[in-house]
């Protein structure tokens, strides 16, 4: 891969506006962290904190922050994929040139942010360091993008098949809206009945696996500074931040934020 340029975190106020009508002559990824507007197709796009694109060379580039946006924040990088990486971006069948909201852009930031200290770095195997930084980051993106549970899917497997699917989902999306009548209708069982097989397969109710999942997710979030505990209540499934931080609480001791401090 040629990299040409990245940026990490960069801030920008609400006058920022990139208008590029020919595009950049490169490829570009942007981490999109605050509400936007973009021209996908000669129609003007609201766009999503915690979206992501990435635009092919020649395809027309507009953005701007939001008019209800103060300050327009994003990670970006300019690059030419070679022959591999362009493959692997076809056979993932990630998205180009429209914006896609991945909900949690923690984990991908994370990554470009080791890939620009790298870059910067005069380390010896930076540019093959850089080159294995940006595979994570497709894989990681198509996770994201891929980021939905087949719930529909349970019901074709025999039940401790089932059961062990349905714990793997809800460590894997703890922010998926988990409803306990929905689950044991796939799987043609009452609710009391399912409550019961799931927590004699696991020792441990379908609730508290829920809640240990997304209170294990935020204590991974707490380390980045960035997010607030508000987001991280959102990102990890939660309507109410006050009822995320009592759970949070209940399982871990402390709140959030005490917990955020003794880790930063």
């Amino acid at each position: 891969m040629r990299m040409d340029n990245i940026g990490y975190h960069h801030k920008h106020d609400n006058s920022f506006c990139i208008d590029r009508p020919y595009g950049s002559g490169d490829w570009l990824l942007l981490i999109i962290k605050s509400d936007s507007i973009f021209r996908i197709d000669n129609s003007l796009t609201n766009v999503k904190a915690d979206s992501c694109i990435i635009f092919t060379p020649d395809y027309p580039q507009f953005y701007k922050p939001a008019p209800q946006t103060a300050e327009y924040f994003d990670d970006w990088i300019h690059f030419e994929p070679d022959f591999s990486e362009s493959e692997l971006l076809k056979s993932l069948s990630i998205p180009l040139n429209c914006p896609i909201y991945l909900r949690d852009i923690s984990a991908v930031s994370n990554i470009v942010r080791s890939m620009c200290h790298e870059f910067h770095s005069v380390h010896l195997h930076k540019s093959e360091i850089v080159d294995l930084y940006f595979r994570i980051l497709i894989y990681k993106l198509h996770e994201k993008i891929e980021n939905t549970v087949p719930v529909s899917f349970l019901s074709s497997a025999s039940d401790d098949s089932n059961f062990i699917w349905l714990r793997e989902c809800i460590f894997n999306y703890p922010e998926k809206p988990w409803n306990i009548d929905n689950i044991a209708s796939e799987l043609s069982l009452s609710r009391s009945r399912f409550q019961h097989l799931y927590s004699q397969t696991f020792g441990v109710s379908f609730i508290q696996d829920i809640i240990t999942s997304r209170v294990h997710h935020a204590t991974e979030l707490l380390g980045n500074p960035h997010l607030s505990i508000e987001k991280i209540s959102e990102i990890c499934g939660y309507t109410s931040t006050s009822y995320f931080i009592r759970q949070f609480k209940k399982v871990k001791g402390i709140t959030p934020s005490q917990y955020r401090k003794s880790i930063i």
